[in-house]
């Protein structure tokens, strides 16, 4: 015992740079989360507010123009910043009101480093 280390220490320890490089994984799992997860909480919210749409007397009668109104008024009601109404598309089928939503996300991660998430929804609502 004249190393200075208890009996089986001396395999378990663990250096600086093992630490550092651990320190900065973890730092930058945290970073990416942080840049690319309020991406998919404004999605889902998007999702509820389209589904929420089911709910919504006379969204047959309504024109194309008159769904984006009222998809945006729920989007600034839920604190959707960003999200243009023009990546949503609304087609008329009769009675049948389709909508697609296809969108993407882009955040600079670090430097030149982005990160693109991209979005593509399909809805379909009959009139009552």
């Amino acid at each position: 015992m004249k190393n200075g280390f208890p009996a089986g220490m001396k395999y378990q320890q663990g250096s600086g740079l093992t630490m550092m490089i651990v320190a900065l994984f973890f730092a930058g799992l945290l970073t990416f989360a942080l840049k690319v997860g309020p991406a998919y909480l404004d999605d889902y919210t998007i999702q509820e507010a389209l589904e929420n749409l089911e709910n919504i007397d006379g969204l047959s009668e309504m024109g194309p123009a008159q769904v984006r109104g009222v998809i945006n008024k729920q989007l600034s009601v839920n604190n959707v910043r960003g999200f243009d109404a023009k990546n949503i598309t609304v087609d008329k089928d009769g009675d049948r009101v389709l909508i697609n939503v296809d969108y993407e996300v882009r955040n600079n991660l670090f430097g030149s480093v982005d990160t693109v998430v991209h979005f593509q929804h399909e809805y379909e609502f009959k009139g009552k």
